[in-house]
């Protein structure tokens, strides 16, 4: 057992679990924890796409469990109540256009996209726009859409695509469909609660996917490593989440949008002078 490679894994799934679920890009967390960890070249670099991307089902998780009454609800639901059903229902239409694009361009995003420019440059743009979403936040206190439930199936797919925007690395799912659904119309708190409830299907269809598709380089031995660092995750987004669900409630996003300009012009700079590798 190498105990040194376990704790590795474990930083890795608290990175994981504190940056899924913010509006702050875990993909470009994920390249800083993996670049300062050297965690790559301890497992293979392939291997390591596959953790951090199964790893993000250990996140996910711990949405079902905090919101485990409303997904109860909506299972019990779904052949008998009308409410259950449009729920589920917007929850299906925002989920597909993800799977639609992640199939089309998905490999091509990760040949090309994977990049400090394209990190850095979508960090910042990403923050601009939450300043500009904050803006009219303000100016607009009484939202169109109020809670997940009042949303109608064009709301659902207008996040659903918005969402797709997350597949460049560095724009955060999360951020995308929180403030693209802010932009839309939606309170603060119905878009958090949307982009939560989206990511079940997405997040746990994409590590499913990533364990099928590239099994052949996983074996047994592999489990141990994985879970350790699915548990972290777990265990670090189930209190990330449950904090942003009270900060949500009496705080807007600014302070993120600030981070992500920050650490966006730190990632230009730590790949100019070569104190990280941003490239995968």
């Amino acid at each position: 057992m190498d105990i040194v490679l376990f704790m590795k894994s474990a930083l890795m799934g608290i990175v994981e679990g504190l940056t899924e679920f913010l509006p702050i890009s875990s993909t470009g967390h994920l390249i800083l924890a993996d670049s300062l960890l050297d965690f790559a070249r301890s497992t293979g670099a392939d291997k390591a796409k596959v953790f951090e991307i199964a790893i993000q089902t250990g996140a996910i998780f711990a949405v079902i469990l905090v919101y485990l009454q409303r997904v109860k609800d909506t299972v019990s639901g779904l052949f008998s109540d009308p409410k259950a059903q449009g729920f589920a229902l917007n929850v299906l239409v925002g989920f597909l256009p993800a799977v639609v694009m992640g199939l089309a361009v998905g490999k091509a995003i990760k040949a090309h996209f994977f990049t400090a420019t394209v990190v850095a440059t979508t960090f910042i743009l990403g923050g601009v726009i939450i300043l500009i979403a904050e803006r009219f936040a303000a100016q607009r206190p009484q939202q169109r859409v109020e809670t997940v439930d009042d949303m109608s199936l064009m709301d659902a797919l207008k996040v659903g695509v918005i969402q797709c925007l997350a597949l460049i690395p560095g724009t955060s799912r999360s951020g995308a469909t929180i403030i693209g659904g802010m932009l839309m119309g939606l309170s603060r708190k119905a878009a958090t609660d949307f982009s939560f409830f989206l990511g079940i299907p997405t997040l746990i269809g994409a590590g499913v996917y990533s364990l099928y598709k590239d099994r052949a380089l996983l074996s047994v031995d592999d489990l141990p490593l994985f879970s350790v660092g699915l548990v972290f995750a777990f265990v670090s987004a189930w209190l990330c989440v449950r904090w942003l669900i009270r900060y949500v409630s009496s705080h807007d996003f600014v302070p993120f949008a600030w981070y992500r300009i920050a650490f966006g012009i730190f990632i230009l700079v730590s790949a100019n002078m070569g104190w990280v590798t941003w490239a995968e």
